[in-house]
């Protein structure tokens, strides 16, 4: 399957709004956003912050995947949200759109956590990519009561380097 990938713009914010309850699960508990309102911090006005960054991928003319970050607090690493379509799921689309979003964050943050269930296999999608279980971070969810776990990766900082011909940043941005 031919995926491409494009920066998440702040025009695009439905982008997020449409993946936020995968990446939460609430389709597998039949709850939506509307029942979570803690959850908007992570999506309200998103792209208008030099703090937020995020990619999405399309896949046969439909969008199959979006990975964001978001930075709510300076003292603390912004946290990433992900999601596949369910029925677009192991088939790669997951992995291109992390190795991606890694490049680019090494260029805007020093460090990025996730939570995870703790019985969640994504655990293991995400030691792949480098991240660590920080230690003590077990929690209940707010969305299920279930117990998740923090983890994190440490970036490298580098500039990202595009392609010089016909690039056009102003392209990037709203």
């Amino acid at each position: 399957m031919k995926t491409e990938l494009y920066f998440l713009r702040s025009s695009e914010q439905k982008v997020i709004v449409d993946f936020l309850p995968y990446a939460y699960k609430l389709d597998e508990i039949g709850k939506s956003l509307e029942d979570f309102s803690h959850l908007n911090v992570y999506k309200d006005y998103y792209g208008l912050s030099r703090k937020d960054l995020g990619l999405y991928a399309l896949a046969n003319k439909k969008i199959a995947g979006a990975v964001w970050a978001r930075k709510l607090h300076d003292n603390q690493a912004p946290k990433i949200h992900m999601a596949v379509l369910p029925e677009l799921r192991s088939m790669g689309i997951g992995t291109q759109i992390m190795e991606q979003f890694l490049q680019e964050a090494g260029a805007v943050f020093e460090a990025l956590e996730v939570d995870i269930l703790v019985d969640c296999k994504a655990i293991m999608f995400y030691e792949k990519f480098g991240f660590t279980k920080v230690e003590n971070s077990e929690q209940r969810s707010l969305i299920d009561g279930e117990i998740i776990i923090t983890m994190l990766k440490k970036l490298e900082q580098k500039e990202v380097v595009r392609p010089k011909d016909n690039y056009n940043a102003s392209y990037w941005m709203d």
